[in-house]
């Protein structure tokens, strides 16, 4: 009998990791999220088509999208030429990560939420300190409570030469802190100064071991300032199953495969209604705001950053939806989330529905950023193939450009601070290639192309660790190139001013 009763426990086993088991146990392995299909989990493969072909057709323009539930991976998707496996720029989706290196430098009592700002750097305070400044505490960078206005941190450049804690500690302080909202990015970046002076550790590093490492997030970077200080409030790249699994920790309360990361306390405190910033029923952005976090409608939070980058957190429903764009109708993003995801989730799992899960899997699989529409060659094409032209001093920096057409495809030589760079365009397609100087940062780019008119080849460039796509149209006449950049997203103006190049001899 003893032997039967432990063959019954071994078929058991056997049973239970060749089933739905079995993804957990795989994961647990190789420290992966286990994957599982959509109606196993409460939710219908169509209702997550149904976000993807919306975020098509009303959305320019999503990049990736996951969606957990019940802490499995039941849809992921990347738009080429952006990839699972491509870090991507997180902006101010960052700020939600310095908030839990806040949290758990509080755990470690190395820091507390009633910290004096001004006390923590003596060494950069004003002669003559305000009130105001004297009063404001860690909690009230952490909740945008600083008490200051928009043109009262005018002065604060991330980019600029002077002591950015000096700085932040000079600028006024219009209100008592905690009596007026301003989201503002150099709070963040005083908090983060705050962790690395309480632990001796940039945010990044003191991270690495307590939270990056843990959850299998690799290769994180994170910017800097001139001073060392992680910049805290933007500048952290990873990749979307990263911000996944972040989301997935925030969701139980901060424990991870067995072990505590973060106090449940901290959780609930970070992602509550810390201060009021309006009243709208129907904006995602007047529902309250937390330590870092914004308060959604219909009791969720998220992390965000410009331009579309998301970490929506669905504790009620146990779920995470983790999403990078290029966009900049990120209240269009959300609303497809509202509108498909949300509503769907159901308490027990669905009946199986192979034919749309089918279809989920084919329509994930095959997702693309449109390429340009055009025709693949024109008689030009040979004529100006390989010629260079040379422009005139620009803030592009860009001194030169060839392009090269060939059958498949066509490559553009651009020489930018004496150096060139080749970025081939895919005839309908995208293919990578070099860095390119975009606003200022050299990235990695994919291209795609075609002829638009008889004297103008368009081209698309992805710089596919970040939300920028910059379409370039080239135009030749005579002996002179001129080239028209437009950028689908940007800080400052999208249109960029036109370059004309002269052929050289």
């Amino acid at each position: 009998m003893e032997r039967l009763g432990r063959l019954f426990t071994a078929i058991l086993v056997l049973l239970f990791l060749s089933g739905s088991g079995s993804a957990w146990a795989d994961a647990a392995k190789t420290n992966d999220l286990p994957r599982a299909d959509p109606e196993s989990q409460g939710i219908k493969a169509s209702a997550i088509q149904a976000f993807v072909e919306g975020a098509e057709a009303k959305i320019d323009a999503v990049h990736s999208v996951m969606v957990l539930r019940h802490g499995k991976v039941v849809a992921e998707g990347w738009w080429a030429p952006y990839g699972k496996d491509d870090p991507h720029v997180m902006f101010s989706l960052s700020k939600s990560f310095t908030s839990t290196a806040v949290g758990m430098a509080i755990s470690e009592g190395k820091l507390s939420l009633d910290d004096s700002v001004l006390a923590a750097f003596p060494e950069d305070a004003p002669a003559a300190p305000s009130d105001n400044l004297k009063a404001m505490r860690l909690r009230d960078l952490l909740r945008m409570n600083t008490g200051q206005h928009a043109e009262d941190v005018s002065a604060f450049h991330f980019d600029g030469d002077d002591k950015l804690t000096r700085v932040f500690l000079s600028l006024p302080v219009a209100h008592k802190p905690g009596t007026h909202f301003w989201y503002n990015t150099p709070a963040t970046y005083m908090a983060s100064a705050m962790v690395q002076k309480a632990t001796g550790q940039t945010v990044l590093d003191y991270l690495r071991p307590r939270l990056f490492e843990p959850l299998g997030i690799q290769d994180p970077t994170w910017d800097a300032s001139k001073q060392g200080i992680t910049l805290g409030g933007f500048g952290l790249r990873i990749r979307t199953e990263d911000i996944a699994r972040f989301g997935q920790l925030y969701l139980q309360k901060g424990e991870w495969r067995g072990k505590r990361l973060l106090s449940a306390e901290w959780i609930a405190e970070a992602t509550a209604r810390q201060t009021s910033n309006g009243s709208s029923p129907t904006s995602d952005w007047e529902q309250g705001y937390g330590y870092q976090f914004w308060r959604c409608r219909h009791g969720l939070y998220r992390g965000d950053g410009a331009f579309g980058q998301f970490c929506i957190v669905m504790p009620e429903q146990d779920a995470v939806v983790a999403i990078t764009s290029g966009t900049r109708d990120l209240a269009g993003v959300m609303s497809l989330v509202w509108d498909n995801i949300l509503p769907a989730l159901q308490p027990q799992a669905l009946p199986e529905d192979p034919a749309a899960v089918t279809a989920l899997r084919r329509k994930l699989a095959g997702l693309t950023l449109p390429p340009p529409a055009g025709e693949a060659t024109k008689p030009l094409a040979a004529k100006v193939s390989g010629k260079r032209y040379v422009f005139p001093a620009n803030d592009a920096k860009l001194e030169s450009v060839a392009v090269e057409f060939a059958k498949d495809r066509a490559v553009i030589v651009v020489r930018q601070d004496g150096k060139d760079s080749r970025l081939p365009c895919g005839r309908g397609a995208w293919l990578r290639g070099d860095r390119l100087l975009t606003n200022g940062v050299a990235e990695k780019m994919a291209g795609s192309g075609a002829w638009t008119a008889d004297d103008t080849f368009t081209a698309k460039l992805a710089a596919y660790e970040t939300p920028f796509v910059q379409t370039l149209a080239f135009q030749w006449k005579g002996d002179e190139l001129a080239v028209d950049t437009e950028y689908n997203v940007a800080f400052g103006e999208r249109k960029r001013p036109r370059l004309v190049g002269k052929l050289t001899k």
